[in-house]
């Protein structure tokens, strides 16, 4: 006779779910929640401090700043830094190895024959390109990063995510940028997201870990500072804009917002965490706007690739060209560029 539901012997005690011990990645995560909010507790406490963006007011700050007038020397000294700070990218279908090696080589060397241009600060592949990337690079300071984690959808199952992100470290991966479930935070299941990104983390082992938050598809300012904030608080070492799939992609305003989040992250845990819009920015003039938004916000200390990063395709050849124009006041032909 098949068995009865009331056959079966249930044990005594309370039934609980099987705790996963916390890895040093958890650890850190917990730690961080608990800097943030004062207490140890839940992560509803963490978002429960997190304060409502003024939308006029983050907008009427990025058009104040954007009217900033520099100085030629200044203009020049920002427009080297800019190409320090390229995660010069590409991420189409139709990526080759031999495209890859020839992006290493202007990544290395972004104007041939003038070493007085420094290198860009990584080449940013998908992780099937990582090998290559990483031999073509060889002997340079230029860092390989690798998208991960279903990217730029994410809609794929977390132990996929896991998976691809160790293989892009095992592949040279010196860093990875992984993309949020955004169906999963717009849900408002923070958790979820907030246990993805500690395991992610955790494949990551001791390799930088930029979190993307595709800011388009997250429709307010206030959820752009709730999960910039969830992201910091789960173990990001940077925190960026976007895939560059989706538009809007980087702006100013939301680029304000997620700055201002790093500044209150690192008041109340101490802990210095990165930024890198990416995606719509084109020209030069962005470039620098972007600088100045950084330094009004965060100051000196992030004027740097270590704590700063532009995602880009084609600014590169952009800032190429104004460069020149300061040094000689004369634009070169673009087709003296190399293509990126």
């Amino acid at each position: 006779m098949p068995e009865r539901a009331t056959d079966r012997v249930y044990p005594l005690r309370p039934m609980t779910a099987t705790r996963r011990p916390d890895s040093l990645a958890r650890e850190r995560a917990h730690e961080l929640i608990q800097a943030w909010d004062g207490r140890p507790g839940p992560l509803g406490n963490l978002l429960g401090r997190v304060t409502a963006v003024d939308q006029v007011g983050v907008e009427m700050r990025v058009d104040a700043l954007k009217r900033r007038s520099i100085k030629k020397a200044s203009k020049l000294w920002a427009l080297n830094l800019a190409v320090s700070m390229m995660d010069l990218t590409t991420l189409e279908g139709k990526d080759t190895p031999g495209k890859i090696r020839a992006l290493a080589v202007k990544a290395m060397r972004p104007q041939p024959g003038d070493p007085t241009i420094p290198s860009v600060a990584a080449l940013c592949v998908y992780p099937t390109m990582v090998a290559d990337a990483k031999a073509a690079l060889r002997g340079s300071s230029v860092k390989v990063a690798s998208v991960a984690t279903g990217f730029p959808s994410g809609q794929t199952f977390r132990d996929i995510k896991i998976a691809e992100t160790r293989a892009a470290v095992e592949a040279g991966a010196d860093e990875i940028d992984m993309v949020i479930d955004r169906g999963a935070f717009l849900s408002g299941d923070y958790l979820a997201v907030f246990e993805e990104i500690v395991e992610v983390k955790e494949a990551c082992a001791d390799h930088h870990l930029k979190v993307i938050l595709e800011t388009g598809e997250l429709e307010t300012y206030d959820n752009v500072r709730r999960a910039s904030v969830l992201a910091m608080a789960a173990g990001a070492d940077f925190i960026k804009t976007s895939t560059g799939k989706v538009t809007p992609a980087a702006t100013l305003p939301v680029t304000l917002v997620m700055l201002e989040a790093i500044r209150d992250f690192e008041r109340s845990t101490g802990r210095q965490v990165g930024m890198k819009p990416a995606g719509g920015i084109r020209v030069a003039k962005e470039a620098i706007q972007y600088l100045v938004v950084l330094y009004e916000t965060l100051g000196p200390r992030w004027m740097s690739p270590d704590w700063f990063r532009f995602g880009a395709s084609s600014l590169l050849n952009d800032v190429l060209m104004q460069i020149e124009f300061q040094r000689t006041g004369r634009y070169q032909d673009p087709d003296d560029f190399t293509l990126d």
